[in-house]
This record gives C-alpha cells, structure tokens and sequence, in this order.
C-alpha cells in the first residue's frame, strides 16, 4: 500500500489515492480518523464528509433543546476523557470533537462538501474508484482508495421521514420536520402539533413548551422513558477527589456498561417488574392525579424499542406545568387549520412538527458496484455486523442499538488497523468474507431479529439490509462485553477471509 496521497491523470480525469477512504466525519469517522493517525501513522487517508462540517447529526439537527440520548461517558471517544454532564447539547458534543481534530491535527484529512456518488471496486486493480460531488459547486472528484470505511451513521440526512396524510395539501399553517428545523422560525406565542413520540419530541417539546401558547404531543403510541438526574454522583465525587480524568473516564464508563446490562437482563427476566419501575418514575414527577394511560403505557416490552431518557425529568415537568398536553390517537386527516384525529377529536394549531423519526440511509445511499455489477447489499451475509460475503477491502460501522455508538466504533476501529497492518503483512492487497464450508448449510436470518428490536425506521429498511446467520459469525451482535472478548480476537487467518 502507498504510504502517501499522490495524483495522478487518468483518461484526462485528476484521481487522488490514498490507502484509506473514511466516509463520513460524524462521530465514527472522526474517531476513525484518530486511529488510523495514531495506529498507522504512515498510512495515507482522508475523511469525505457531505455536510459543511463535521458532527454529523449533531452538525445536521439543529432543533431547540437538541442533546444526546445516551451519556457522553460512553458516547464520548475511549482515548478522550468526558468532563462534562452526561446528557450533553449538540453545541457541546461538536465542541469535544473538535477538539480532538484539532489535537490530533486531523482538519487536513477531512474534506467537506464532498458527497460520495458512486464506489466502484475494480478487481483488476485491487482498488475502490469513487465519484464524489461538491456540494457547494457540483464539481466532479475522484479518488481511489485500497480500503473503504464506511462511518456514514444511519441517517439520512437529507430527509427526516414523515408519513403521508391525507390533505397535508390543505394546511395552512408550517409543517417542518425536526430534521429540517428552520433557523427562522417563529413558535413563540404559537400553539404547536408535535406528532410523534421518542427522544426528539422529549427533546423537543421542554426547550419550547415555555415560550409557546401551548403545545399539544399527539402520538399514535408511546414509548418508555427513563428520568433522572443530569449528573453522574460517582463521576462527580471522583472529579472532587482530584482522581486523574483519565482514571474517571474508564471507571464511570465501566460503571455505566455495567449497570446497562443488569438492566437489560431484568427487561428479559423481569420485564413486568422493570416496566413498573420505568411508569413510577412518571408518576413520581406528574402526581398521582394525572392520567398515566393510555399516553406513557406501550403495549411491547421495555427494551423492544430504545429508552428515551429524560434528564431532570424536563419533559414531565412541561406537562405537569401545563404547558404541554399529550393526546394518543392516529391522524384522519389534516385541515386547514390542524388536524382531526380518528376519534373525531380536532386540534388547532400554527405549527405542525412532525418528529416521526428518519429513513435509514443504507451504505451512504452510494451506487455500489463490484466488477461493475450492482452491489445488492441484501444479497449478501453480514460478518459480525462490520463485513458483508463478496464486498472486498471494506468495513462499515454500525453501533449498538441499546447502548452508545462509540463503543462500536472505537472497537472496529482497532480491528480496522489491525487488519490493514495484517494485509500488509501477508502482501495482501485484498480481502474480503466468504461463508466457510461449515456454514453453506447455515440457515438466514433478518439482519436484526424484529421480536428482539423493532423500531420503525428498521423494519422500513430491512429489505434492503444484508442478511445475518445462525452463527455467532454472521450476525451483529448487540452485546458489547461480548464484542470487547470476540473482536480483537478474531483469527484474521481464519477460513472466512479470504485474502489474495
């Protein structure tokens, strides 16, 4: 592999190469990036990012009040300690990773505008051929790359997803989605629809309530949510010990692991019990007098769908204020002044949010080829989640769904580096998974179990998703203890890679 970026003309087109191609500088691809410099440092890459900067969702999302849902703790890098609460705001999320471009010298290997329109794999060359399209301009650039990491997240950024009403037409106040939050928008002194539940209307809805008439959640279902204090006691009492940060941030990040998978154990072997558990902590901030049913009672299992927590328990503390009314019910249609609801209930209002959830992007929505035939991603098997049979000399990072998507994305990391120094080593320019002949026989699956999880936009987007096995091989695991033991023992001389 070359150990610099060169250029060259090829057929008249100026092509850079590298030996990496990141795709994507949200919080994987940043993080990508710092360990291909620490771990690799002669190797060349470069991060091509569509948006106007890094951040990814949190550059993208830009809704009031917009924050985290899981604890920087373990969201944050493992090499890069979290100081501040665990619940964070976007502002503060770009801020931790700018700072770790800017003290590892990242900035100069991320190009930004860059939106990747096709990914052609040449096995003549051993080589990833990319189009990328300024955003800014519509220029044309090329790129080649030995090795393609896929760190493009799971949205689509371009679109949130919102469901088709009938007379949408007819409204005549604003529809926006929370993904397309215009920066001028007026709500102050507004009465607001907000139609969806999950963490970004709780997000919403408290950084709003206040200054607005009055809001009113309309949600076809609920979810669960958790409430609880925007602070972490041990962390704290640590900090005030004067204990290293580094120290801190392992011990708190352990802790936390820790507690998730007791919890997600009792959600399996106490699932009543937990369900109760999660309801209480409702009841203990509305009071006793205010309807808990049907608005906050889900008919699925805890764990069935994320837990969306509340720091400070602010969304409960809008409805309580009055600020906020929940109505749980389906949409008949939209009016000229709101919506009517198949009860017959009808609702007024200036705005409508729709904060419906997104539409997964699969594989960055690239036009792949390999050897000029379309790649049919759900034609393929899923290797532990991070490599698909017959795609070559690429990875793609997919986090946990019941947990912080760094944990992933630090641990691939590593078996990505891992992986190109054995290339190197066995003078191998190419790589890619293959079902051994103990698994020819092996029956497939859905790339998730839907009874295990099944949010909407997944299931919207499993027939395009590869297929998982009956093997622990084959399928994405979701336990990250599991994941600490298995991948960075993974025998890259085993007989699933196939390497020539």
């Amino acid at each position: 592999m070359t150990s610099v970026a060169t250029e060259h003309k090829s057929d008249d087109i100026a092509t850079e190469e590298f030996d990496v191609l990141i795709v994507g500088a949200g919080v994987a691809g940043v993080g990508g990036a710092y360990h291909l410099s620490t771990q690799r440092p002669n190797g060349s890459f470069v991060v091509l990012e569509s948006q106007e900067s890094f951040g990814g969702t949190w550059w993208s999302h830009n809704y009031p009040g917009i924050r985290s849902d899981s604890d920087l703790h373990t969201y944050g890098y493992k090499f890069k300690p979290w100081t501040g609460p665990p619940i964070a705001t976007a502002e503060e999320i770009l801020k931790y990773m700018g700072e770790v471009i800017d003290e590892n010298d990242l900035a100069s290997h991320i190009r930004y505008n860059h939106r990747i329109e096709s990914a052609s794999w040449s096995s003549e060359k051993n080589k990833w051929f990319i189009q990328a399209e300024l955003t800014d301009t519509g220029e044309k650039k090329y790129f080649t790359a030995n090795f393609l990491w896929m760190c493009q997240g799971y949205y689509r950024h371009s679109e949130g997803y919102t469901p088709d009403w009938p007379e949408m037409d007819s409204y005549q106040g604003e529809i926006v989605h929370t993904e397309a939050w215009p920066k001028d928008l007026v709500y102050e002194g507004k009465k607001v629809i907000v139609i969806g539940s999950g963490a970004s209307s709780a997000t919403l809805i408290p950084a709003i309530a206040e200054k607005c008439e009055h809001v009113t959640l309309v949600q076809r279902s609920p979810i669960y949510y958790s409430t609880g204090r925007n602070r972490d006691d041990l962390a704290e009492t640590l900090r005030e010990l004067d204990v290293d940060p580094d120290w801190i941030h392992e011990i708190v990040r352990r802790k936390i692991l820790r507690d998730t998978a007791i919890f997600f154990k009792r959600t399996l072997e106490k699932p009543d019990e937990v369900r109760e558990e999660l309801l209480n902590g409702i009841r203990s901030v509305l009071g006793p007098d205010h309807e808990i049913e049907p608005h906050f009672t889900p008919d699925y299992k805890p764990w069935r769908q994320r837990v969306a927590y509340v720091p400070d328990a602010d969304f409960f503390e809008s409805i309580k204020a009055g600020h906020v009314s929940v109505v749980t019910d389906e949409i008949e249609t939209f009016t000229e002044t709101g919506v009517v609801l198949k009860s017959g209930e009808t609702h007024d209002a200036d705005i409508v949010v729709t904060a419906t959830g997104f539409n997964m992007n699969v594989l960055g929505d690239i036009d792949f080829t390999i050897d000029d035939e379309p790649l049919v991603l759900s034609d393929t098997v899923t290797y532990r989640g991070m490599m698909f049979t017959g795609v070559p000399n690429l990875l793609w990072v997919f986090g946990y769904f019941r947990g912080s998507w760094t944990y992933r994305a630090d641990l691939l990391a590593d078996f990505v580096c891992r992986l190109l120094t054995h290339m190197e080593a066995r003078g191998a320019p190419r790589v890619e998974v293959s079902l051994r002949d103990e698994d020819k026989n092996m029956e497939l699956l859905p790339w998730q179990d839907p009874e295990s999880f099944n949010p909407s936009y997944l299931l919207r987007a499993m027939p395009f998703l590869p297929k998982s096995g009956a093997k622990p091989e084959w399928h994405h695991s979701q336990d990250y203890w599991e994941d600490t033991q298995v991948i960075p023992a993974i025998d890259l001389d085993g007989d699933e890679f196939i390497y020539q």
